[in-house]
């Protein structure tokens, strides 16, 4: 080999081009990254910005998530962060090499002046974090899907929880300053003194209705009881009354009854008539007439239903957004809590999943700023307890989780101590055909019992000083709802029947 050829440097290869036709780059902006981190090294206060929307594994490169993480650390034991304590805590974490040594954590602080643009830059990176996330979890869909071992309801399931996920992790948190909450406070003040102190949606109970000024927006309310006691009752009759007495849209989700169930109670409640003969269809001529007289207060009532079984808590949402954004829907029940179900996420127990449950109810209450009634069942607890104050539900009774208790802004029991064979309470007063709505946990205001009529028969709480129960609705000449009762055979638009002739004989 001559010396001409020793000497002669190779050539620079030069780099080709990446072809994205066969396939496509992860989003990333890897310069951004190194942006951020720049103006986190010169600005103290720039961590406090981003920190509510920016973690680790938001970046895209490896090494500056261990840069970034290392600025986590110093922020939380508040020491100051520059090149040289960013660059000791990644020497101190054995990460300085892997990074690119002192010399890239030279070259980040470099990069910028100032911090002007990070809010800007770290919601480019968070965009591009949450398309990641995205795209791993449609290709995981996809992978699934063309696998034949795997079911496919199950599937949807895991798809919907995963979903429901990444959504939760990627929520911001936003303030506000103080002065238009104020403007909005006195706003409320002025509705509630025009409307007899009702600043939420009504009940229907004049005594209830007292204590908590309606149902509030953003409220998680819990109705619990032992089985037998009317919570379904009493929810139905809630609902009958906001949607047909006051015409404002209600939303009922029905875990435990179909549709169909659910409007034969109404139908009961309305028209007066035995839940049995509807369920037989032996009407006397009579009951046929309220019937023809009473149901058409139903039709166009702003009740939508919905009987979709083991709803899971990224259905409700994705249901609920839909019914308030399409109806201006004002409240929604669920009948009942534990039926629902956290489908795709893992939990060690049915109790961390019913606490999940809860706590995505009152998100989504705070979201949607409408207040949500959830049914519970109690424990087996009150059973086993003796007296009349025995008998009384307590808080320590909800079943499976206490965080029902905590993330609830009310909770009530629904009691008949009739059904205990109590006709009396400690003051002597009758409680035969009584059943008594314990308030037991109020944030916004007092606790106590409120006394109501219980018609099991026809499936109906009313007002003790109610005798009427087939009293008109109010007409405020607003009946334009374009209200429906969803899979019902009322919605399909045409004439009631009449009720038949005595020869027919035709049932409900």
């Amino acid at each position: 080999m001559t010396d001409s050829n020793k000497n002669t440097r190779p050539r620079k290869k030069t780099q080709a081009p990446i072809d994205t036709s066969y396939g496509h780059l992860q989003p990333q902006a890897t310069d951004i990254e190194k942006a951020v981190l720049g103006a986190l090294m010169i600005d103290k206060d720039a961590f406090t910005v981003i920190s509510e929307t920016i973690r680790p594994e938001t970046f895209y490169e490896p090494r500056n998530q261990k840069i970034y993480k290392a600025i986590q650390t110093l922020n939380m034991e508040e020491k100051p962060v520059d090149i040289m304590t960013v660059t000791e805590e990644l020497k101190h974490e054995g990460t300085l090499e892997d990074v690119g040594g002192p010399g890239y954590i030279v070259e980040l602080s470099g990069l910028v002046a100032s911090s002007a643009s990070i809010v800007y830059h770290a919601h480019i990176l968070q965009q591009k974090f949450l398309a990641r996330q995205l795209i791993q979890f449609a290709s995981m869909i996809e992978t699934d899907a063309f696998d034949e071992t795997v079911d496919v309801d199950d599937l949807m399931q895991r798809a919907e929880g995963k979903l429901f996920e990444i959504s939760q992790r990627n929520m911001s948190q936003d303030y506000q300053q103080i002065d238009p909450i104020l403007i909005q406070a006195h706003d409320i003040l002025v509705s509630a003194s025009n409307t007899k102190g009702l600043t939420g949606v009504p009940s229907g109970y004049q005594e209830l209705d007292h204590i908590t000024a309606g149902w509030q927006p953003s409220d998680l309310v819990i109705i619990a009881g032992r089985p037998a006691m009317g919570k379904t009752s009493f929810a139905l009759s809630i609902a009958k009354n906001i949607a047909v007495d006051y015409r404002q849209p209600v939303a009922f989700f029905s875990l435990e009854m179909n549709n169909v169930q659910l409007v034969n109670r109404l139908i009961s409640n309305v028209c007066t008539i035995s839940g049995t003969k509807i369920l037989s269809g032996d009407l006397t001529r009579d009951d046929w007439e309220r019937f023809d007289k009473n149901v058409r207060k139903l039709q166009g009532a702003p009740l939508y239903v919905d009987d979709t079984p083991g709803l899971s808590v990224f259905e409700l949402r994705t249901k609920a957004r839909r019914l308030v954004r399409e109806h201006q829907v004002k409240i929604i029940m669920i009948d009942y809590l534990q039926l629902m179900n956290a489908n795709g996420m893992r939990f060690n127990s049915r109790q961390e999943e019913v606490s999940t449950i809860s706590r995505s109810l009152k998100g989504l209450a705070k979201e949607l700023n409408i207040p949500i009634l959830a049914l519970s069942q109690l424990n087996r607890t009150v059973e086993q307890r003796e007296g009349i104050d025995g008998k009384r539900p307590q808080l320590s009774d909800l079943r499976e989780s206490g965080a029902i208790e905590q993330d609830a802004d009310m909770v009530l029991f629904v009691h008949r101590p009739e059904y205990y064979h109590i006709y009396a309470d400690e003051h002597g007063a009758d409680l035969h055909g009584m059943a008594q709505i314990i308030i037991a946990k109020h944030r916004k205001g007092a606790t106590g019992d409120v006394l109501l009529k219980f018609q099991g028969e026809y499936t109906r709480f009313s007002n003790p000083n109610e005798d009427d129960f087939t009293r008109p609705a109010e007409d405020n000449g607003d009946n334009d709802m374009g209200g429906e009762i969803l899979g019902s055979r009322m919605n399909d638009g045409g004439p009631l029947p009449p009720p038949p002739s005595p020869e027919d004989g035709a049932p409900f």
